[in-house]
């Protein structure tokens, strides 16, 4: 068998492969960015509710493991805890999305920076959903892309 016979032997399995390869370019961006927003959400929300469910272990943890620099444990939490509160409804709902991601980059960014930098790998994955919501928007499946829907037709 010749080369040229072998290649066309192989031409429909390799335009197969190739159509199985180009599937999930079918998924539709919008069900990516919905994804990454409840993921990373349920996270940061999850976080926020075991701070809230004993408040005084969270005050200690702020003042003796996590201790931030130049700022007051108890004004740490506080903040810690309402970004994380609000930057994940944000994020969920997809309402100010954007502005939610950055938020909570910049929890990451001091979690990372001074409270658990050998965590560095989740630190990773949460600042890439975070900056795909940053960079690209919360998509079609949100309330910033029903908003800016009825703002246009005004």
């Amino acid at each position: 068998m010749t080369t040229a016979e072998i290649r066309m032997s192989h031409a429909p399995l390799t335009a197969r492969l190739s159509t199985y390869a180009r599937l999930p370019e079918r998924v539709p961006f919008w069900a990516v960015q919905l994804t990454g927003r409840i993921a990373v959400a349920h996270v940061f929300w999850n976080s926020a509710q075991t701070k809230l469910a004993s408040w005084e272990v969270t005050r200690q943890l702020f003042a003796y493991e996590y201790a931030l620099p130049l700022i007051d444990p108890d004004i740490a939490a506080v903040l810690g805890t309402a970004a994380e509160l609000a930057g994940s409804v944000m994020l969920a709902l997809g309402l100010f999305a954007r502005f939610g991601a950055l938020m909570l980059i910049g929890v990451v960014a001091t979690i990372q920076l001074f409270v658990f930098p050998e965590n560095w790998g989740d630190h990773l994955l949460w600042f890439a959903l975070l900056a795909l919501i940053l960079v690209r928007g919360a998509g079609a499946v949100s309330i910033d892309a029903i908003a800016a829907r009825v703002l246009s037709r005004r």
